[in-house]
């Protein structure tokens, strides 16, 4: 499953004299928060059961199909997005690698398949419970990195921390994807 979220660099507000990734950061907006932000966004792979695969950083401003091709490089098999990655381009590109991309068609209003939809979302839920541990636990858009290099390694971490606790998860028997249980 591919999927992106927003990671803020600093304040609307004080975007245009914010000093942190000065020509790096762009201006997107959030369609979960339904305002406009300054910063990057931050696209992930992430398996079936759970685990991130991989991610990769890119100005908030690049679109979400531009980042696949090298977020999924080498792989073969089936990758779930959501609307936002629907693009005949796109698939044509990756099942030229061996990649078969589901995604549900542009507009739900002129959805030609609309239970076929309803079935991507179903596992789609994954991947969205996978982001909000990473935003809600990890406290993932709190950036105080300066440069790209402290903001990834802050990445990694984050990452590595969310497989650990799945591993663990798996370890004692626990649903893999219910962190709280290792508190417990």
């Amino acid at each position: 499953m591919v999927d992106s979220f927003p990671l803020p660099a600093c304040q609307f507000a004080r975007a245009y004299r914010c000093r942190r990734f000065r020509g790096q950061g762009d201006f997107s907006h959030d369609t979960l928060l339904r305002q406009t932000f300054y910063g990057f966004r931050v696209h992930a792979l992430v398996s079936w059961p759970g685990v991130i695969v991989g991610f990769a950083v890119a100005p908030a401003s690049v679109h979400e199909t531009a980042v696949v091709p090298d977020l999924v490089g080498g792989r073969q098999g089936t990758i779930l997005g959501d609307r936002n990655y629907w693009s005949p381009k796109l698939k044509a590109e990756l099942a030229e690698c061996g990649l078969n991309l589901q995604v549900p068609f542009k507009k739900a209003s002129s959805e030609p398949w609309p239970h076929r939809s309803a079935l991507l979302s179903r596992f789609r839920y994954r991947i969205e419970t996978v982001f909000g541990q990473l935003v809600d636990r990890y406290r993932v858009k709190r950036v105080w990195a300066k440069d790209m290099w402290h903001l990834s390694s802050r990445l990694l971490r984050k990452a590595l921390s969310h497989t650990i606790a799945f591993i663990l998860n798996q370890t004692q028997g626990n649903p893999p994807l219910q962190i709280s249980k290792l508190l417990n």
